[in-house]
């Protein structure tokens, strides 16, 4: 069973979850920096938590838990692009343990890997959002409770199609 993205909605198992992408939309043509969500179907990676923040129910992804630590490089002149770092990191890189709660959980998007192509685009995830629901840099955001929800339902065999 595959998660379906169309606009601001997430399709799965008959479910319909309010989501937040991109701030300049889905796109078939990805940059770094251009706050898109990129449009195509991919398998998802590991999923990330804050230990010290919420309870994770069953679930057959991959996990790790978050240090303070660790980040996701998105800058294109770095061999760590599009991959998990550690800081302190002399390269642009998005802080994964975060002070808000949007990334107290996130699932790796599989998107721009094999091969990695510089300037396409990195740290897509699947995180949760705020109360607002506020477009994403190019992640697709869901609420706290829906992603919890969502967690038990998914594996690595599971793909995000975004449309």
């Amino acid at each position: 069973m595959n998660i379906k993205i169309k606009k601001n909605s997430l399709l799965y198992n008959g479910y319909k979850i309010k989501c937040s992408v991109g701030k300049s939309g889905i796109t078939n043509i990805k940059k770094e920096g251009d706050l898109a969500t990129p449009r195509g179907n991919f398998k998802l990676g590991l999923l990330y938590y804050r230990k010290d923040r919420i309870r994770l129910p069953k679930c057959k992804l991959k996990k790790k838990i978050l240090k303070k630590n660790m980040g996701w490089c998105d800058d294109p002149k770095s061999k760590k692009y599009n991959k998990e770092i550690k800081f302190p990191f002399k390269y642009s890189a998005e802080r994964l343990y975060r002070q808000d709660n949007i990334y107290d959980g996130l699932i790796n998007i599989k998107y721009n890997i094999n091969p990695i192509i510089k300037n396409k685009g990195s740290a897509i995830f699947l995180h949760m959002t705020n109360k607002k629901y506020r477009p994403t840099k190019g992640c697709i955001a869901i609420s706290k409770k829906n992603f919890l929800k969502l967690l038990p339902l998914i594996s690595s065999n599971t793909k995000i199609l975004i449309s």
